[in-house]
């Protein structure tokens, strides 16, 4: 299990940040806005948790007009999408060495 904690950086296992990369790789792009009301955080705290990612090459952001005013909306890229998937594989392993140990 200590590998748990070497296998991601901290930028990446952060509860937040966690919720974030999870909710875009589900919907693949979202708005600052829905994000915000996802999460239930503050503009300030989810906007440095956003550029943390965004910094460490793990999500992208574009600006769009939507409903004829300019919004901001996340994806993930392409070396998010790797991470996250190690990350729900690393989850999965460890999920099915417990079941196996259970059911010896």
């Amino acid at each position: 299990m200590s590998d748990l904690y070497t296998k991601f950086d901290a930028v990446f296992f952060e509860k937040t940040r966690l919720s974030i990369l999870t909710l875009l790789y589900r919907e693949h792009e979202l708005s600052f806005n829905r994000l915000k009301e996802a999460l239930g955080t503050s503009d300030g705290g989810l906007y440095a948790h956003l550029e943390k990612l965004r910094q460490a090459g793990y999500i992208d952001r574009q600006k769009a007009i939507i409903e004829e005013s300019v919004s901001s909306l996340y994806c993930l890229t392409p070396q998010g999408k790797t991470r996250f998937r190690e990350y729900v594989e690393f989850l999965e392993a460890v999920v099915n060495q417990h079941t196996e140990k259970e059911s010896s």
